[in-house]
Protein backbone atom coordinates (compact mmCIF):
# COMPACT_ATOMS: atom_id res chain seq x y z
CA UNK A 1 0.00 0.00 0.00
CA UNK A 2 1.11 3.61 -1.34
CA UNK A 3 2.49 5.84 1.93
CA UNK A 4 -0.56 8.54 1.15
CA UNK A 5 -3.03 5.58 1.50
CA UNK A 6 -1.91 4.92 4.48
CA UNK A 7 -2.02 8.10 5.65
CA UNK A 8 -5.78 8.65 4.59
CA UNK A 9 -6.54 5.75 6.54
CA UNK A 10 -4.91 6.99 9.74
CA UNK A 11 -6.67 10.63 9.49
CA UNK A 12 -9.84 8.67 9.26
CA UNK A 13 -9.21 6.42 12.80
CA UNK A 14 -7.70 9.66 14.04
CA UNK A 15 -10.93 11.40 13.16
CA UNK A 16 -12.78 8.88 14.93
CA UNK A 17 -10.85 9.01 18.22
CA UNK A 18 -9.80 12.60 18.66
CA UNK A 19 -12.28 15.28 20.20
CA UNK A 20 -14.15 17.86 17.33
CA UNK A 21 -13.06 20.76 19.07
CA UNK A 22 -9.15 19.63 19.60
CA UNK A 23 -9.59 18.65 15.96
CA UNK A 24 -10.69 21.99 14.99
CA UNK A 25 -8.01 23.63 17.37
CA UNK A 26 -5.10 21.37 15.10
CA UNK A 27 -7.17 21.94 12.00
CA UNK A 28 -6.87 26.33 12.75
CA UNK A 29 -3.34 25.91 13.51
CA UNK A 30 -2.80 23.95 10.38
CA UNK A 31 -4.41 26.77 8.41
CA UNK A 32 -2.92 29.28 10.35
CA UNK A 33 0.62 27.76 9.27
CA UNK A 34 -0.15 27.67 5.64
CA UNK A 35 -0.85 31.32 5.70
CA UNK A 36 2.01 32.16 7.41
CA UNK A 37 4.17 31.76 3.75
CA UNK A 38 7.26 29.62 5.61
CA UNK A 39 7.00 27.04 3.31
CA UNK A 40 8.02 29.65 0.28
CA UNK A 41 10.57 30.64 2.82
CA UNK A 42 12.04 26.91 3.24
CA UNK A 43 14.90 26.25 1.30
CA UNK A 44 14.22 24.98 -2.49
CA UNK A 45 15.38 23.38 -5.14
CA UNK A 46 18.43 24.80 -6.72
CA UNK A 47 19.85 26.31 -2.80
CA UNK A 48 22.97 24.87 -2.03
CA UNK A 49 22.51 22.67 1.33
CA UNK A 50 25.43 23.56 3.97
CA UNK A 51 27.41 20.84 5.55
CA UNK A 52 26.64 19.55 8.79
CA UNK A 53 28.01 17.18 11.43
CA UNK A 54 25.12 15.72 13.68
CA UNK A 55 24.63 12.55 16.70
CA UNK A 56 23.19 9.44 15.21
CA UNK A 57 21.19 7.90 17.85
CA UNK A 58 22.44 4.88 19.11
CA UNK A 59 26.01 6.35 18.99
CA UNK A 60 28.40 8.07 16.61
CA UNK A 61 28.28 11.29 14.62
CA UNK A 62 27.77 11.85 10.95
CA UNK A 63 29.06 14.45 8.30
CA UNK A 64 27.21 15.33 5.33
CA UNK A 65 30.38 16.06 3.48
CA UNK A 66 31.51 12.66 4.08
CA UNK A 67 27.85 10.48 2.65
CA UNK A 68 28.13 13.32 0.09
CA UNK A 69 31.46 11.47 -0.82
CA UNK A 70 29.69 8.15 -1.86
CA UNK A 71 26.41 9.97 -3.84
CA UNK A 72 23.55 11.85 -3.74
CA UNK A 73 21.14 11.86 -0.20
CA UNK A 74 17.80 11.78 0.57
CA UNK A 75 17.32 14.03 3.75
CA UNK A 76 13.96 13.65 5.62
CA UNK A 77 12.73 15.64 8.35
CA UNK A 78 10.67 14.67 10.93
CA UNK A 79 8.85 15.71 14.18
CA UNK A 80 9.54 12.91 16.54
CA UNK A 81 8.66 9.25 17.44
CA UNK A 82 5.16 10.45 19.03
CA UNK A 83 3.98 11.52 15.64
CA UNK A 84 1.87 8.84 13.99
CA UNK A 85 2.19 9.98 10.25
CA UNK A 86 6.38 10.13 11.07
CA UNK A 87 5.89 6.30 12.20
CA UNK A 88 4.24 5.73 8.67
CA UNK A 89 6.55 7.83 6.59
CA UNK A 90 9.85 6.44 8.46
CA UNK A 91 8.51 2.92 8.03
CA UNK A 92 7.65 3.80 4.55
CA UNK A 93 11.19 4.95 3.54
CA UNK A 94 12.70 2.04 5.55
CA UNK A 95 10.61 -0.75 3.03
CA UNK A 96 11.97 1.81 0.01
CA UNK A 97 15.67 1.92 1.30
CA UNK A 98 16.86 -0.98 -1.12
CA UNK A 99 15.65 0.80 -4.20
CA UNK A 100 17.31 4.11 -2.77
CA UNK A 101 20.50 2.38 -2.01
CA UNK A 102 20.16 0.85 -5.49
CA UNK A 103 20.75 3.89 -7.12
CA UNK A 104 23.79 4.52 -5.18
CA UNK A 105 21.93 7.42 -2.52
CA UNK A 106 22.07 7.40 1.39
CA UNK A 107 19.30 8.25 3.48
CA UNK A 108 19.22 10.72 6.81
CA UNK A 109 16.41 11.24 9.08
CA UNK A 110 16.62 14.13 11.19
CA UNK A 111 14.73 15.37 14.31
CA UNK A 112 14.45 17.52 17.11
CA UNK A 113 13.81 15.24 20.11
CA UNK A 114 16.44 13.62 22.13
CA UNK A 115 18.00 10.18 21.13
CA UNK A 116 16.47 8.09 23.86
CA UNK A 117 13.09 8.86 22.54
CA UNK A 118 14.37 8.31 19.08
CA UNK A 119 15.52 5.66 19.56
CA UNK A 120 11.22 4.50 19.62
CA UNK A 121 10.80 5.20 16.26
CA UNK A 122 13.55 3.17 15.50
CA UNK A 123 12.88 0.24 17.28
CA UNK A 124 8.86 0.17 16.42
CA UNK A 125 9.97 0.37 12.41
CA UNK A 126 13.19 -1.63 12.49
CA UNK A 127 14.67 1.43 10.81
CA UNK A 128 18.39 0.70 9.87
CA UNK A 129 19.08 4.24 8.13
CA UNK A 130 21.06 7.00 10.55
CA UNK A 131 18.28 8.73 12.86
CA UNK A 132 20.28 12.21 13.05
CA UNK A 133 19.06 14.37 16.39
CA UNK A 134 18.88 18.25 15.64
CA UNK A 135 19.79 19.77 18.78
CA UNK A 136 17.29 22.76 19.58
CA UNK A 137 16.28 22.66 15.88
CA UNK A 138 19.84 24.33 14.65
CA UNK A 139 19.79 22.79 11.46
CA UNK A 140 16.03 22.63 10.59
CA UNK A 141 16.09 26.46 10.96
CA UNK A 142 18.94 26.66 8.62
CA UNK A 143 16.26 25.35 6.23
CA UNK A 144 13.54 27.53 7.10
CA UNK A 145 11.43 24.71 8.60
CA UNK A 146 11.01 25.79 12.20
CA UNK A 147 7.15 26.99 13.79
CA UNK A 148 6.23 27.78 16.84
CA UNK A 149 2.95 25.76 18.31
CA UNK A 150 0.10 28.29 19.56
CA UNK A 151 -1.25 27.98 22.86
CA UNK A 152 -4.20 26.28 22.23
CA UNK A 153 -2.45 23.51 20.39
CA UNK A 154 0.43 23.58 23.01
CA UNK A 155 -2.29 22.43 25.43
CA UNK A 156 -4.34 20.02 23.36
CA UNK A 157 -0.56 18.02 22.19
CA UNK A 158 -0.30 18.15 26.21
CA UNK A 159 -3.72 16.66 26.89
CA UNK A 160 -2.37 13.96 24.39
CA UNK A 161 0.51 12.85 26.27
CA UNK A 162 2.70 14.66 23.95
CA UNK A 163 5.70 16.18 26.43
CA UNK A 164 7.76 18.19 23.29
CA UNK A 165 9.89 19.68 26.78
CA UNK A 166 11.25 16.28 27.82
CA UNK A 167 11.41 14.81 24.40
CA UNK A 168 13.33 17.63 22.74
CA UNK A 169 15.40 19.09 26.24
CA UNK A 170 13.58 22.31 25.92
CA UNK A 171 10.48 24.52 26.66
CA UNK A 172 10.27 25.92 23.08
CA UNK A 173 7.42 24.53 21.86
CA UNK A 174 8.57 24.61 18.41
CA UNK A 175 8.48 21.83 15.76
CA UNK A 176 9.80 21.38 12.14
CA UNK A 177 7.48 21.12 8.84
CA UNK A 178 8.28 17.54 7.74
CA UNK A 179 10.29 17.58 4.71
CA UNK A 180 11.65 16.01 2.04
CA UNK A 181 15.20 17.16 0.02
CA UNK A 182 16.90 15.45 -2.25
CA UNK A 183 20.39 16.78 -2.84
CA UNK A 184 23.32 15.91 -5.28
CA UNK A 185 27.01 15.56 -4.61
CA UNK A 186 27.64 19.27 -5.01
CA UNK A 187 25.25 20.00 -1.71
CA UNK A 188 22.54 21.40 -4.64
CA UNK A 189 18.96 20.64 -3.99
CA UNK A 190 17.57 18.77 -6.67
CA UNK A 191 14.00 18.40 -5.08
CA UNK A 192 12.73 19.67 -2.43
CA UNK A 193 8.66 18.59 -0.58
CA UNK A 194 7.65 20.93 2.00
CA UNK A 195 4.45 21.12 2.70
CA UNK A 196 3.00 23.32 6.14
CA UNK A 197 -0.07 20.25 6.34
CA UNK A 198 1.90 17.66 8.44
CA UNK A 199 -0.32 14.94 7.01
CA UNK A 200 1.19 15.18 3.68
CA UNK A 201 4.39 13.29 2.86
CA UNK A 202 6.57 12.89 -0.22
CA UNK A 203 5.54 9.28 -1.90
CA UNK A 204 9.65 6.86 -1.01
CA UNK A 205 8.67 5.61 -4.93
CA UNK A 206 8.79 8.85 -5.85
CA UNK A 207 12.20 9.47 -4.55
CA UNK A 208 13.30 6.75 -6.26
CA UNK A 209 11.98 7.48 -9.15
CA UNK A 210 13.86 11.46 -9.36
CA UNK A 211 16.87 9.39 -7.88
CA UNK A 212 16.59 6.89 -11.02
CA UNK A 213 16.81 9.74 -13.33
CA UNK A 214 19.79 11.27 -11.80
CA UNK A 215 21.86 7.98 -11.92
CA UNK A 216 20.72 8.09 -15.43
CA UNK A 217 21.87 11.57 -16.26
CA UNK A 218 24.87 10.81 -15.08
Amino acid sequence: MRLDQQIEQLKQDMADKIPQDAMAVMQDASEALQRSGLVGQALKAGDTVADFDLPEVGGGRVRLADVLLAGPVVISFYRGAWCPYCNLEMQALQRELPEIKACGASLLAIAPELPEYAGEIRDKGNLTFPLLHDRNHALARQFGLVFSLPESLQAIYTNFGIELAASQGNDGFELPMPATYIVDQSGTIVHAFVDADYTKRMEPSEITDILKHMKRRN
